[in-house]
């Protein structure tokens, strides 16, 4: 199950951001998977790695949506149950990558993607 995403309430990483957050920031979006999640704002995406057994370790990777170059979405086949999410960020060539099983839909979360990259 490992990489499994789901919604969660932007109400509550709204709060867990707002050391992190730009003055009139507000989360839009947020998916988490097991421990580390991912967060849409109206300004940037953020992908919020727990790290060490605790997970008090934390690393915040802000990503300006301008610097989404390109990306991708891989559905789920009938031997591979996850769909994978990759975005590719200007410099870099190995693409960011993020899994998701059935229960939340790649095509949701491509489209939120979409909508604030596409502007």
């Amino acid at each position: 199950m490992l990489g499994n995403a789901s919604k969660i309430d932007t109400n509550k990483i709204q709060a867990e951001f707002s050391q992190i957050l730009a003055p009139g920031e507000k989360v839009e979006h947020a998916y988490q998977l097991i421990r580390d999640y991912f967060v849409f704002t109206e300004k940037r995406l953020v992908l919020v790695d727990k790290q060490g057994i605790t997970g008090s370790k934390v690393e915040y990777h802000s990503i300006p949506y301008k610097s989404i170059t390109h990306f991708s979405i891989e559905t789920a086949g009938t031997f591979d149950l996850d769909a994978e999410l990759k975005i590719w960020i200007s410099s870099t060539a190995a693409p960011i990558q993020k899994q998701f099983n059935k229960k939340l839909s790649i095509y949701e979360v491509q489209s939120v993607l979409a909508s604030y990259v596409l502007r």
